[in-house]
C-alpha cells in the first residue's frame, strides 16, 4: 500500500466518483484514470508510478465490501468530526480533544477504533492479495500496449504519395492533348476517392493526382491508360510509396467548439493554401525538368 495513510486519502475523489458508486462504476473510473497515468505510457513522468499506485489502492479497497465499509465509516466519522469542530469554541474543543485522547489511550485490542479496524482490513488485503486488482491492472497494461502498437503501425498519408501524370501534347495544342481536369477525374474516380487533381499551370501534358488510399493509387498506376490515341503515363512523385506511422502525425484536438462559421472559413483557407502548395511544387518540378 501507499506510504500515505489510507484514511487521509479521498479515494472517491481520486477516481472522480461518488461515495454511492457501484462496483461497475468504480472499475470503469479506475480504467479511465489508470490508462491516462500508466507508467508505460508516461515514462518521463516521475509521479506517474505513484499516481497509478494510489489508483490501484483505491480500486482494491473500494471493491472489497468489508474494506470499503471500514473506509466509509472512517471518512464519515472524520466528516462529522470536522463539522463538530467548526461548531465548538476553542475551550470546548480542547476539552473534547483531551477526552478523545484519553479514550484512545484507554482502548484495548477488544475495542478497536474505526482507524484500527480500517488498518486491519488493509492488512488483510495485503496478506490475501487482490485478484480483481491484478485483473484490472493487466487489462490496463494490455490496453496501453495496444495503443502503443497502433501508433507504430504503418499508415497511408496521401499528401506524401501523389502521382504525376503525363501525356503527349504539341506546344500549340489548345486541347492539351485531349485532357483536362474533368476528364482526368472521370478516368480516375473508378479507382477510389480522389483528394485532388491539379493540372500543371505552366507545362502542358502534365498533372498531379492525390488519392485517399494506397490501393487506389496503385491500381491507377498499373491499369489506367486514358485515351487510346494518347495514353497516360503515371509515376510516383517521390519515386516510391511512403508509409508513415500515427506517432509521426501531429496530435489533433478532440474538442469541438460552437464557432462553426469561423471553423468553416478556416478550413477553406487551409484547403486553398494546400492547393496552392501543390501548384508551387508542380511549377518547381517543371522548372527542374527543363
Amino acid at each position: 500500500m501507499s506510504k500515505k495513510k489510507i484514511e487521509d486519502l479521498d479515494l472517491y475523489g481520486l477516481l472522480d466518483i461518488q461515495i454511492t458508486a457501484t462496483e461497475g462504476e468504480i472499475k470503469k473510473a479506475y480504467r479511465k484514470k489508470a490508462l491516462l497515468c500508466h507508467p508505460d505510457k508516461n515514462p518521463d513522468d516521475p509521479k506517474a508510478a505513484e499516481t497509478f499506485h494510489e489508483l490501484s489502492n483505491a480500486l482494491e479497497i473500494l471493491t472489497d465490501t468489508a474494506a470499503r465499509a471500514a473506509y466509509d465509516k472512517v471518512i464519515r466519522a472524520k466528516a462529522a468530526a470536522k463539522l463538530r469542530h467548526k461548531e465548538l469554541d476553542s475551550k470546548r474543543q480542547k476539552l473534547k480533544e483531551d477526552l478523545e485522547r484519553r479514550e484512545h489511550e484507554a482502548s484495548s485490542g477488544l475495542n478497536l477504533t474505526d482507524e484500527q479496524k480500517l488498518a486491519a482490513e488493509i492488512a488483510r488485503l495485503q496478506k490475501e492479495g487482490s485478484r480483481l486488482l491484478q485483473e484490472e491492472q493487466q487489462r490496463v497494461k494490455e490496453e496501453v500496449q495496444r495503443t502503443i502498437n497502433r501508433l507504430n503501425e504503418p499508415v497511408w498519408d496521401s499528401s506524401l504519395n501523389r502521382l504525376k501524370i503525363s501525356w503527349k501534347v504539341d506546344k500549340d495544342d489548345e486541347s492539351n492533348g485531349g485532357y483536362d481536369e474533368s476528364n482526368l477525374r472521370r478516368f480516375l474516380k473508378k479507382y477510389g476517392e480522389i483528394v485532388a487533381i491539379i493540372m500543371s499551370p505552366r507545362k502542358k501534358g502534365s498533372a498531379l493526382v492525390e488519392f485517399a488510399s494506397k490501393e487506389a493509387s496503385e491500381m491507377a498506376l498499373e491499369f489506367e491508360k486514358g485515351l487510346p490515341e494518347n495514353p497516360l503515363k503515371f509515376k510516383w512523385v517521390n519515386n516510391r510509396p511512403i508509409l508513415t506511422t500515427m506517432k509521426d502525425k501531429p496530435a489533433m484536438s478532440s474538442v469541438v467548439t460552437d464557432r462553426d462559421y469561423e471553423s468553416l472559413v478556416l478550413t477553406r483557407i487551409r484547403q486553398a493554401a494546400e492547393r496552392q502548395r501543390i501548384i508551387d511544387e508542380m511549377m518547381k518540378e517543371d522548372q527542374q525538368g527543363k
